[in-house]
């Protein structure tokens, strides 16, 4: 890690925030004071405690999915279970180029820059002037430029102002009908063209899909992604008890039961012997006994991974409409 770099403060899942490194500087935070002139010059994935050593946080390079978590929220985002499915669908790779409106807070397009470098281009197209142009400094900062480029325009009216150029197109905009005619001209003639529209409401996606078929586009689909959490646990796998095996069992307990009277006894002579005499050992081996039954019980046992899935999930974040086109080349 250098001055200057961008890191990711990792203190668990919950708490990751992102931090320039500058010589002389402190991060303070719940964890306590880290100085930046002992990160830098460590490298990326260290973990580092605090001035006073009551608190450790890792420091990571950033990549998409950790930029998707910590970013400042603009606009609503996506997260890494919908760009998965998007950057497939989409059959995004080395190479491609791709489309896209509204940029937002730009969690996907890191997502597609990382996806489709270092021989694709991203043209990404934002309405709002403010964070088009805070987008534009973070892409400058994370050297993204050779594979974005981020233009101010409002596509609903204005158009991409490309034609035959793109390979997919994605769309994440109030009103994505008005955008789809404009987004066919922008696909490559001759070749078969992918589009996404992310919408929140179903009544987005229905306007959406009847524009789609108006402009000649196929295989038109609709997806929702929700994610699934399951708590996953080890667990002793024992064997069912049978009816002789119980009565073996609850002989078993009373045995140990009177093993520890026993030794109880054993103690208490041992303390009152003052010739230091020996004190019968049938105790001592009731006992050892006793102990070798417990561990041979343990090796008996199989471990057993089971898992359940959690109630409290996620919720409903957008509608996917995917849809295809070929451009014909005259």
């Amino acid at each position: 890690m250098g001055d200057d770099d961008i890191v990711i403060a990792y203190a668990n899942p919950l708490d990751m925030s992102v931090i320039r490194l500058k010589a002389g500087g402190v991060l303070n935070n719940k964890y306590g004071s880290f100085a930046h002139d002992i990160i830098i010059g460590k490298p990326f994935g260290s973990r580092i405690a605090s001035k006073k050593g009551n608190g450790h946080i890792c420091f990571l390079a950033p990549t998409p999915e950790l930029w998707t978590s910590t970013l400042p929220h603009r606009t609503q985002i996506l997260y890494m279970p919908d760009i998965a499915l998007v950057s497939e669908f989409l059959d995004l790779r080395p190479g491609k180029v791709v489309v896209e409106s509204g940029t937002g807070s730009g969690s996907f397009s890191h997502s597609i820059a990382r996806t489709i470098a270092p021989t694709g281009t991203l043209y990404t197209f934002e309405y709002h002037a403010e964070r088009a142009a805070k987008f534009i400094e973070e892409i400058a900062t994370h050297s993204l430029t050779s594979v974005i480029t981020p233009t101010h325009r409002n596509v609903c009216k204005d158009g991409f102002g490309l034609t035959d150029t793109a390979d997919a197109v994605f769309l994440d905009l109030p009103s994505p009908w008005e955008a789809v005619a404009f987004a066919k001209e922008t696909f490559k003639k001759g070749r078969v063209g992918r589009l996404c529209s992310f919408s929140p409401a179903i009544e987005q996606v229905q306007r959406t899909c009847e524009e789609l078929e108006k402009c000649g586009f196929a295989d038109i689909r609709m997806f929702e992604t929700l994610i699934r959490r399951q708590d996953v646990k080890t667990l002793k796998k024992r064997s069912i008890p049978t009816r002789d095996s119980a009565t073996g069992l609850v002989e078993k307990n009373d045995t140990k039961k009177d093993g520890g009277k026993k030794r109880k006894r054993a103690i208490k002579l041992s303390d009152d012997s003052a010739d230091g005499e020996d004190v019968d050992n049938e105790d001592e081996e009731a006992a050892e006994d006793e102990d070798g039954n417990s561990n041979n019980d343990e090796d008996e046992s199989e471990k057993l991974i089971v898992s359940r899935t959690i109630a409290k999930v996620a919720g409903h974040t957008s509608f996917l409409v995917f849809a295809s086109i070929f451009i014909d080349q005259n």
